[in-house]
């Protein structure tokens, strides 16, 4: 398998925690976004997408999104389980990273795209350039202080995201909230649950990569 990362980027660290987590060794190649090397004319060989992360199966197949690399990973190494053991703890798994995305990844995004002089013309991700929207961004900025607080209190009690051990929803959660620091948005001591659980994943030895 090849997988095609970058280091400071949201989207790949979520595969590369997934990959850690399940123990696996995988040629790592790097995309700096930086540099624009995604639309290297051989790297858009591989994804016309433009986007990271992407990985070769051993098959040979490109699979250039998180759910597809996450769920050829579980089948290909099921141990540990990362997306459930049974259909309810594979549903509530599901159902959260899904909340994960829409709530916390999108919103995060949305304010960082539309509001970093930085990303002018570059409003989403991809070979496509697109015009920043100003709305967007304070609307993402709210949005991603709601997925906090909505965090914080589903956590109340818990120490995982869904079931009773660490899944791919705590993989999704705590990136898109770790990644939310770009737009100076912080856990502290206000959101003490999604603090706890943060200080948690992040000591993890698949976070420190």
């Amino acid at each position: 398998m090849i997988f095609y990362d970058c280091s400071t980027a949201p989207s790949p660290r979520r595969a590369r925690m997934f990959i850690a987590e399940k123990g696996l060794k995988v040629d790592s190649r790097e995309v700096s976004l930086a540099r624009n090397e995604q639309f290297d004319p051989a790297f858009l060989e591989i994804n016309p997408r433009a986007t990271v992360p992407v990985l070769i199966t051993e098959e040979g197949n490109v699979l250039n999104e998180n759910l597809g690399i996450a769920a050829y990973l579980e089948r290909l190494c099921p141990e540990p389980p990362l997306i459930g053991t049974n259909a309810e703890e594979t549903g509530e798994i599901w159902s959260w990273t899904a909340t994960a995305e829409q709530t916390g990844g999108i919103a995060i995004a949305e304010a960082l795209r539309n509001g970093n002089p930085h990303m002018k013309g570059r409003a989403l991700p991809g070979p496509d350039d697109f015009d920043q929207i100003p709305e967007l961004a304070r609307r993402g900025m709210a949005r991603s202080a709601l997925f906090f607080d909505r965090l914080d209190a589903h956590l109340d009690g818990r120490d995982f995201i869904a079931t009773e051990r660490f899944t791919l929803a705590d993989i999704t959660c705590f990136v898109f909230v770790d990644f939310a620091r770009v737009i100076k948005l912080r856990v502290d001591d206000k959101r003490p649950n999604l603090n706890r659980w943060y200080q948690a994943v992040k000591s993890r030895p698949s976070a420190q990569m």
